[in-house]
């Protein structure tokens, strides 16, 4: 379950293992104040374009704290149990509708069989590549909202058992989209960020600024970030040719790749290693000499054009 140990030492990979519980802390207060900032920001200039960003800034945030909460999963949030535990589910989890402990189950799974016939998430990478028209349509039903009114009305019917598997999906099929079949603590999460923003703003934020972000940029940067880490790559177990890490600058960290998600090789070869340590781990694997054999993408756009990249018709 520890891919790095076939290329760094036990004293490299223990290097990296520190956890720290301000820093999860930091964590998770930056994704809120960002979420914040951006209903700061419409607040005092409310107009067409300050809404359209705050709807943008809100949902990469969203994506955001689907990340920590993929931290917490790993029990790499804060050093404290209790502390990742409750902020994975509450703070990170529940606000976005997603069960962390159903996600958790699953997504060992995906680590231990990566890219192989028995990952779970081996549906997120098998469509790529795509043909440049299949891939607008998909990217197209996530910024419409098609792909996460579909979704959320599955996970409602599964919720209240209205379908043992709404049109096929399964309780892991919703962990894969950062969901989950239990909804009662996700409404009370949601209840409670209804009424501050009622308090704050108006009664329609929560559904401006809240629904509005999940059902739309959410789910376009979900799908563009699942590309990105194991699309058009080896099916195979090698840990360096079946994931990759996309290079990202200030623009797409902010707005596509928050907290360091774009190193998603690096996280695949040591899985419990805080996502601030990332970057670290991969200069080091550059400095020693593994920079050719890694997957690493030039940007999020050449991944994308490397996704469309099958001719139509073939």
């Amino acid at each position: 379950m520890t891919p790095g140990r076939a290329y760094l030492s036990t004293e490299e990979i223990r290097s990296f293992n520190g956890r720290s519980d301000l820093w999860g802390a930091w964590l998770v207060l930056h994704c809120w104040g960002v979420i914040a900032l951006a209903l700061a920001l419409f607040t005092l200039w409310p107009n067409v374009l300050t809404f359209v960003l705050a709807v943008i800034l809100i949902g990469s945030r969203q994506l955001g704290l689907a990340i920590l909460m993929h931290e917490a999963a790993h029990v790499a949030l804060f050093r404290t149990r209790k502390y990742n535990e409750f902020a994975g589910e509450w703070l990170c989890g529940r606000p976005i509708l997603a069960d962390m402990f159903e996600y958790r189950r699953y997504h060992l799974k995906h680590h231990q069989h990566t890219q192989t016939e028995k990952d779970p998430d081996l549906n997120l990478s098998r469509a790529f590549p795509t043909t440049k028209a299949s891939l607008r349509r998909k990217l197209l039903r996530d910024i419409t909202g098609q792909t996460g009114f579909r979704q959320r009305s599955q996970q409602i019917m599964m919720a209240f058992k209205l379908a043992g598997e709404a049109e096929g999906m399964s309780s892991q099929d919703l962990a894969q989209a950062f969901s989950g079949p239990v909804l009662g603590r996700a409404l009370i999460a949601n209840g409670v960020i209804f009424a501050v923003m009622w308090a704050v703003g108006a009664w329609w934020w929560w559904f401006a600024f809240w629904a509005l972000p999940l059902l739309t940029w959410f789910q376009l940067v979900l799908r563009v970030r699942n590309i990105a880490e194991h699309g058009v790559v080896e099916f195979s177990d090698d840990p360096l040719r079946n994931v990759r890490t996309t290079k990202a600058g200030p623009l797409m960290r902010l707005f596509l790749a928050p907290y360091w998600v774009n190193y998603h090789l690096e996280h695949h070869l040591i899985m419990h290693v805080p996502c601030r340590h990332l970057p670290r781990l991969h200069r080091l694997m550059l400095d020693k000499g593994y920079g050719d054999k890694m997957r690493i993408g030039r940007s999020y756009w050449d991944v994308l054009k490397l996704a469309a990249s099958r001719p139509a018709g073939g």
